[in-house]
Parts: C-alpha cells; sequence; structure tokens
C-alpha cells in the first residue's frame, strides 16, 4: 500500500540551503526535488546583499518565474548584457530558458529579496564573470 499524498511544509529557517548559487545572489529553497516529495517545481527565496550581484547565468531548460518581494532589482542579458529590465516590490518577471542574464540590486543600502519558482528544478548554469563597468548604472557603493 502507498502512503498517502500530504501537504509538506518547509518551515522557516528549516529552509534547504544546499542549493546551486550564483556570486552574491543567494537561493533557499522552500519546495524542490531535494527536500520534498516535489518532482516539477522548484520554489525559493533568492536574496541579494545591498550592491551585490549574481554572476552571469541561465537556468538551463528550466523557465523561471519571480515576484520582487523586496527592494529595487535589475536584469542584464542580450549582448554584452548590454539590455535589462527594472523591478519594484510587487513586480513580477518571467526569465525564459537558457537565457544568460546577471541578476542585480540596485541599492547599496537595501537587501534584494526575490521569491522564484522555477520547472523542474534549481537549474544553475554559471558562466564567465564580467567586470561591473559593463553592466551600465550598476554600482557596488
Amino acid at each position: 500500500m502507498t502512503s498517502p499524498v500530504v501537504p509538506v511544509v518547509t518551515r522557516k529557517d528549516q529552509e534547504d540551503t544546499n542549493t546551486e548559487q550564483s556570486g552574491g545572489c543567494i537561493r533557499v529553497s522552500g519546495v524542490g526535488p531535494a527536500h520534498t516529495p516535489a518532482t516539477r517545481i522548484w520554489f525559493g527565496r533568492v536574496s541579494n546583499e545591498p550592491g551585490y550581484r549574481s554572476l552571469p547565468h541561465h537556468h538551463g531548460d528550466a523557465e523561471t518565474g519571480g515576484y520582487l518581494l523586496k527592494g529595487k532589482g535589475r536584469i542584464y542579458f542580450g549582448e554584452n548584457y548590454a539590455e535589462y529590465v527594472d523591478m519594484s516590490e510587487g513586480d513580477f518577471v518571467f526569465v525564459p530558458p537558457h537565457m544568460h542574464h546577471v541578476e542585480v540590486n540596485m541599492s547599496i543600502t537595501e537587501e534584494l529579496i526575490w521569491l522564484t519558482c522555477r520547472t523542474p528544478d534549481n537549474i544553475v548554469v554559471n558562466l564567465a564573470d564580467v567586470d561591473d563597468s559593463t553592466l551600465v548604472g550598476f554600482a557596488r557603493a
């Protein structure tokens, strides 16, 4: 006899921190295949300290949906990361599979927090880093 499927709660401060990271972009998993019965979704919190950014990266075959919970963020993409979109608290974003991008905290005083979901898992493929000066408008201090 198989066990019944029931909701699984990941309690605050019991999230999975053994996740793929990307420079100053810290990912914590609340729902995912590594620590829940989930098989086709990853959902977590992603944060950047003030003035920090991710390494250039992409998420393989995963589609990514994000919600900016706190702060002001920017996602650089395109050739030489010359294009970007800005987001504020309450904005949602979709990042297509294999899109090379850099996620940054545009504030040098406030933390940036995203809620992010991916299908099927937290795929993170880090790429060669770029100098901060190539990211128009980004400053660490």
